[in-house]
């Protein structure tokens, strides 16, 4: 594995990071019941998380590029892509062990934003004034509790949580199909590249619109007292579960769309 790849892979990493990092703040708008203020960070993580993908693109055709002349370059390409992807599910599980430090972290960070409105003066406390030596002061490890009890009814609903599988799917592997299509036919290059805006933008859309106002629902049942904050959490971690699970079904889907996009670009 060369820098380049590497450097990539850490990209991919830190994107999935933050994208599973995100459910930290709705459990810290539950927590602090300011939903209003969590939802705006939550919203603020999402979009980064959602628009820095298509930031591979560029990096990645440049490496394509690259190997396009090379023998076996098929091949080559599909070794980097299932590297990548191995990033994507490294970084969800790691995301995963660390939601119980960050939703503290987030706690103390709705807190902040509800006094001084800003999210540069947030940004600037989180990194210069004791925000990171507060991370290892409150830094914990996932509760057994949570996990034991995911068999219970009243987390999360297969249909949301299947839906989160397939949109997670399909978000990551949008833009690694359409440059792998690229190589499979080079005449439809240019083509098969631009169809990865259409998968990202389709996998975005059931985000914001099964799989957000659910958990913003539930997040209200929380307050009212219809649903515990322990099923809240038990519902959180069902998510980041299906969000693996999407990262992992990507690797299969990764040919297959590959193959899909040529088909699409040649009937153009």
């Amino acid at each position: 594995m060369d820098k380049q790849l590497v450097f990539i892979c850490f990209l991919t990493f830190v994107i999935h990071l933050i994208g599973t990092l995100a459910y930290s703040v709705r459990i810290a708008g539950v927590r602090t019941r300011r939903i209003a203020v969590s939802l705006a960070l939550f919203s603020i993580l999402v979009l980064v998380s959602r628009t820095s993908n298509s930031f591979l693109g560029p990096f990645l055709a440049k490496r394509i590029e690259s190997c396009l002349g090379q023998p076996l370059a098929a091949g080559l390409v599909l070794a980097d892509l299932r590297w990548l992807l191995l990033s994507a599910a490294l970084a969800t599980i790691a995301g995963a062990v660390l939601i119980p430090t960050f939703q503290r972290v987030f706690c103390r960070a709705v807190e902040h934003f509800q006094v001084h409105r800003s999210v540069p003066k947030l940004l600037l406390h989180g990194f210069f004034k004791g925000g990171l030596s507060y991370v290892r002061d409150v830094a914990a490890m996932p509760s057994s509790g949570n996990v034991r009890g995911l068999r219970d009814s009243g987390s999360v609903s297969a249909s949301v949580t299947l839906l989160n599988v397939g949109a997670v799917a399909l978000w990551t592997v949008g833009v690694f199909a359409s440059l792998y299509a690229g190589v499979l036919d080079p005449e439809v290059r240019v083509t098969s590249s631009t169809l990865s805006s259409i998968i990202n933008g389709g996998a975005t859309v059931m985000m914001a619109v099964f799989i957000d106002p659910h958990m913003s629902g539930m997040t209200d049942d929380v307050v009212e007292g219809r649903v515990s904050d322990t099923q809240f959490r038990r519902a959180v971690v069902w998510l980041v579960g299906s969000r693996l699970a999407g990262t992992l079904l990507a690797q299969v889907l990764l040919v297959p769309s590959a193959t899909l996009i040529v088909w699409v670009a040649k009937v153009l």
